[in-house]
């Protein structure tokens, strides 16, 4: 991977919300490799630099909100000619129950806006790291689901997830996507 893009909303009122799943694993990952992310107006968003055995890999929160996220992956793509391929999403997913992680490239957005944002500037060819916080039942409560704080239970089967999920980064750093398909889906 060249690029990791955490979904998530700027701002203290979204930072606990189902939504900013990506922005707290894009913070755990800072945290394990003391990686600092600025603020870069051209990017419109915090990026940051990875550098770990002879691989280096962007990291981006973009900053201009959920739905026009494809604008942040593009500049930031664009600008260091990363392919499709290269660039890996990591996002809030309501088709899986708090607690899951699943990792795949490519395929439909599922209603999720950010990633449509993203499909529309990239194509669909990027990796997806789906982090499951559940559905609430009911297509017209999802909005204020995914704005609203999980309960305890369910913020700790994310942080499980989210856990669990960064054991496999050092694979897909090094590039062995299937590797970390395979571990990350395998029950222990």
């Amino acid at each position: 991977m060249k690029l990791v893009v955490g979904l998530g909303n700027p701002g203290r009122q979204y930072a606990a919300t189902r939504h900013n799943v990506g922005f707290w694993w894009i913070d755990r990952l800072c945290a394990l490799d003391r990686v600092a992310l600025r603020m870069e107006a051209r990017f419109h968003g915090e990026i940051g630099r990875l550098a770990r055995g002879g691989r280096e890999c962007w990291l981006l929160k973009p900053a201009t909100y959920m739905n026009a996220s494809g604008r942040a992956v593009q500049a930031l793509a664009h600008f260091y000619k990363f392919a499709p391929e290269d660039v890996l999403v990591v996002h809030d997913e309501l088709d899986l129950p708090p607690g899951a992680a699943k990792l795949k490239k490519g395929g439909g957005v599922a209603g999720h806006n950010g990633l449509k944002d993203i499909a529309a500037v990239l194509g669909q060819d990027f990796w997806r790291l789906r982090i499951g916080i559940g559905h609430p039942g009911d297509r017209a409560l999802v909005t204020g689901y995914v704005l609203a704080p999980p309960r305890k239970e369910e913020a700790e089967q994310i942080e499980a997830a989210i856990a669990r999920s960064l054991e496999v980064w050092p694979l897909l750093l090094e590039g062995h996507t299937e590797r970390a398909m395979h571990r990350l889906h395998t029950k222990v």
